[in-house]
Parts: C-alpha cells; sequence; structure tokens
C-alpha cells in the first residue's frame, strides 16, 4: 500500500514529475490496462489479457480442477477448525487472524461448502446436492473458472490498483461521475474490468480499494451492486444459449442502456442512498480527487498518479501481497461460493419458491406485452440464485422477443448469490443478505419497463 503522507501531501502545479515516478506509474499501468481492460479477439470470441491466461491455466489443467477445488475446501475447513481449536498464535491477529477467526456462522459455511463438494465429486449423498444442475454446477463450471480466474486476478491487480493508474483516470473522470452516480472517479475502473472482464474482478477491486481507504461504505456497496456487470464473453455464451446470436449488438445495448440508468436510480434511493460515508475504520479515508491548485486536470490527474506510483510496494511486498489475496481467495472465498450457491441453486431446481414468488410477476410481463408471461415470470426472479439460470429457463420458451428480455434482464440484474453475492458477503463491505436482495428487486423493477420498451420500439 502506498505511503498515506504521499497521498495527503500537494505538490506544487509548477513542479516538475520526476522521470523515474513517470516511469513506476506507466509501466506497470500499461501492464494492467492491457491484462484487465483491453479485449483481444480469442478464437470466436472476446477475452481479456488475464482471462486468456485464466482460459489457458484451465485447459492445462482441465478434469483436475474439481479435484483441486476439493482438496482447497477440504484444507479450507481443517485449518478453520484448528485455529478456532488450537489458537495459534500466527492467527492471533493480521491477515491470517482475518481470514481464520471467524464466526460460527463462517465456519459452518466452509463446512457446509467442503461437505457438498465432497458429496457433489464422489458421487454420494441426495441428488438434489449431486445432480448436475445444483452441485454439478458449482463444482464443474463455476469452481475452475473462479479457480483460475481468482488465481490470475490475486497476482496481478496490483499492476492495475497499486501504480498510480486508478489515480489518475480518477481525477480524470471525478466530474462526471460525481454527477451522475454520486460516486468517486475511480470507479470507472471498475466498470470498465467488470465489462471487459468479470463482475467477479470488479468486486475484488471494489473489496480492496474499500478496505485501502478509497471508497467509503456507501461508495463500495453502490459500485458493487450496480457496476459489476457480466463480462463481454459471458454476455457472448448467455445470447448463444438462448439462440439469439442475430441479435448480439442489440442485446449488449440494451444491457447498457437499462444498466446504467438503474445505477444511476439505485445510488440514490435506500437501502444504499441510506449508507454512511465511513470508510474503513483501520486505515481511513486515503482518497483525494479535488483539484486544489492551479494545475490543468490532466497535470493534476498526473501528479496524483505518479504520486502514488512513487510509494507503491516493492517486488518483495507485491509478492507478500499477491501470495496472500491468493489463500484468502481460495480458503475463505471459495467455500462460502460453494456452499451459498449450492444452496440457491438446490431452492430454485428443487423446490417451488421462486415459482410462488414469481406470481406477481405474471401480471406486469403481461402489462408490458410480454409473450408467454406463465412461462417467462420464474426467469425474472431465479437469478437472485445464479445469472445463468434465467438463460436455462428461457430456452423452453418459443418467443424470441420473451428470450430477448429474460437474457437481458439477467444481466443486468447483478447480485447473485452463487458468486457476486457470495462475494460481497464474506468481504468487509458493509452490506447485508436483505440489502442483495432488495438492491436485486429494485434493479429487476427498473431496468424490466426499460428493456421491454427498448425490445418492442426498436428491435421486435
Amino acid at each position: 500500500m502506498s505511503d498515506p503522507q504521499a497521498i495527503r501531501d500537494e505538490r506544487a502545479p509548477d513542479e516538475a514529475i520526476p522521470r523515474r515516478h513517470l516511469l513506476k506509474f506507466l509501466i506497470p499501468s500499461i501492464i494492467g490496462v492491457l491484462l484487465f481492460l483491453v479485449p483481444f479477439q480469442s478464437g470466436e470470441s472476446v477475452n481479456i489479457g488475464m482471462g486468456m491466461m485464466a482460459d489457458g491455466l484451465q485447459a492445462l489443467l482441465g478434469e483436475a480442477l474439481p479435484l483441486i477445488a476439493m482438496v482447497v475446501l477440504c484444507v479450507s475447513v481443517v485449518v478453520t477448525l484448528y485455529v478456532k481449536a488450537a489458537k495459534p498464535t500466527w492467527a492471533q491477529g493480521g491477515h491470517f487472524g482475518d481470514m481464520f477467526q471467524v464466526g460460527m456462522i463462517w465456519v459452518a459455511l466452509r463446512v457446509l461448502g467442503a461437505i457438498f463438494v465432497v458429496m457433489t465429486y464422489f458421487q454420494v449423498g441426495p441428488e438434489f446436492v449431486t445432480a448436475s444442475f445444483t452441485g454439478g454446477v458449482m463444482l464443474n463450471d463455476l469452481a475452475p473458472v473462479l479457480l483460475t480466474f481468482f488465481f490470475f486476478a490475486a497476482i496481478l491487480l496490483p499492476f492495475l490498483v497499486e501504480f498510480g493508474f486508478m489515480e489518475f483516470i480518477g481525477s480524470l473522470v471525478r466530474k462526471p461521475f460525481r454527477l451522475i452516480f454520486n460516486l468517486p472517479g475511480r470507479s470507472a475502473i471498475d466498470a470498465t474490468a467488470s465489462w471487459m472482464g468479470s463482475g467477479t474482478v470488479g468486486v475484488l477491486i471494489t473489496s480492496q480499494q474499500y478496505e485501502q481507504g478509497f471508497y467509503s461504505g456507501r461508495e463500495a456497496s453502490v459500485i458493487a451492486t450496480n457496476f459489476s456487470v457480466a463480462s463481454i464473453a459471458f454476455s457472448l455464451l448467455v445470447v448463444n444459449f438462448v439462440d439469439l446470436n442475430h441479435l448480439f449488438v442489440p442485446f449488449y445495448f440494451t444491457v447498457v442502456v437499462s444498466g446504467l440508468i438503474a445505477a444511476i436510480v439505485v445510488s440514490r434511493i435506500p437501502p444504499l442512498s441510506l449508507k454512511a460515508d465511513d470508510y474503513y475504520e483501520p486505515v481511513g479515508c486515503q482518497i483525494r480527487e479535488e483539484n486544489t491548485g492551479r494545475a490543468g486536470l490532466f497535470r493534476y490527474s498526473l501528479q496524483q498518479a505518479t504520486r502514488r506510483a512513487a510509494g507503491a510496494p516493492g517486488p518483495a511486498q507485491l509478492a507478500k501481497l499477491a501470495l496472500i489475496n491468493v489463500i484468502d481467495i481460495f480458503l475463505t472465498l471459495l467455500p462460502l461460493v460453494f456452499a451459498i450457491g449450492t444452496i440457491a441453486l438446490i431452492l430454485a431446481e428443487f423446490t417451488p419458491l421462486f415459482t410462488w414468488l414469481s406470481y406477481p410477476m405474471v401480471p406486469v410481463l403481461e402489462l408490458l406485452r410480454i409473450p408467454e408471461a406463465q412461462a417467462a415470470a420464474p426467469a425474472t426472479l431465479v437469478g437472485f440464485a445464479d445469472m445463468f439460470l434465467p438463460a436455462v429457463l428461457a430456452t423452453n420458451i418459443d418467443s424470441e422477443l420473451t428470450r430477448f428480455v429474460i437474457a437481458c434482464l439477467s444481466m443486468t440484474q447483478l447480485v447473485y448469490m452463487s458468486e457476486i453475492g457470495a462475494l460481497l458477503l464474506k468481504s468487509k463491505i458493509p452490506i447485508a443478505l436483505w440489502e442483495l436482495a432488495v438492491v436485486f428487486l429494485l434493479r429487476t423493477v427498473i431496468t424490466l419497463p426499460i428493456i421491454a420498451l427498448m425490445a418492442h420500439t426498436l428491435f421486435f
């Protein structure tokens, strides 16, 4: 982490920027942009550099990844239970204390996640856990992606966030982001990383920025629940799955427009608007984007960036930070994702819960002139369990317009418990489960009419 004093100090507007500081900002930041923000053509799909590396590792490890996931979750439980029972000195504070000295609810979820993964891997136990569309989805589809994505994200994120790029962009776009979303300009990076790469990467950036004092609790909550947009690559997958490849451009245009409108509205109403602008207590506020000097906007932004780069961690610190990030994600996040995601999928697939909850949506869909409203209603809410479930339900619907609406809606609801929700609950961002549910419903209520209007008037 950079020196807080360096962040607070003001450089005179006419002071020259040291070349070594400029290079220390430019080289790592360009690497970070190429890894996280620049889309590349990869075969028939679009991906980012980090995503291509993750895909390569996934292809290399192949069928071993579910076994690795099972081992990781079992190690997490063993270490957690050992720390709770033996209370070793190395886990009484610091990073490892935060990871393993947790409440009994979190211990129970880690144990439950490990039980689910063992049952699914060995195909023992009740079918509602081991089925291909519940535990199988988590172990064979989601876990390999998370293992490889988070491995590279934890190692490579410092290039994007530790060497001044966040400060540079944040200062440049602070006014429009404050005006439109009431957020600091650096949150533009979260949005871009999500759109080009992965919503989970966006949440990971947000969580780290909150813990380092660059977002308040309100700002982090708003950013994580409104800018963790699914990537272009996942959007292509959804469109292909619902057989709407020929409508990808209208589909993604609709997602972006409705998603941005939802972000503007949801950030200004409860529960997010009621959150305090308090910073993470151990570090306090570490951000300054306002230009208080006589320098022009670009020069001031460059000064902010090079100041942060000057205090950036050295190679040894970065390696230690990366190792701690990997351990934290693998041993504390993955068990939580597996437990909550499996439970959510069981509720969606083996109980009528989401069907019952979706009954009020039938007249709404009929009012919006959406064909096959009865069949489409469950797909409007089941995304709270997993983002891909609405697309699965949509494959049984004949109407192309209805499939289009469901696919767009699933991409704009954002808060799904199998991944984003679990990641947020595990993080230090001050947001509760009930608030995630309310945000999900608000985004559904706001984006559904917009999507339906655009579908009827522009594309069908």
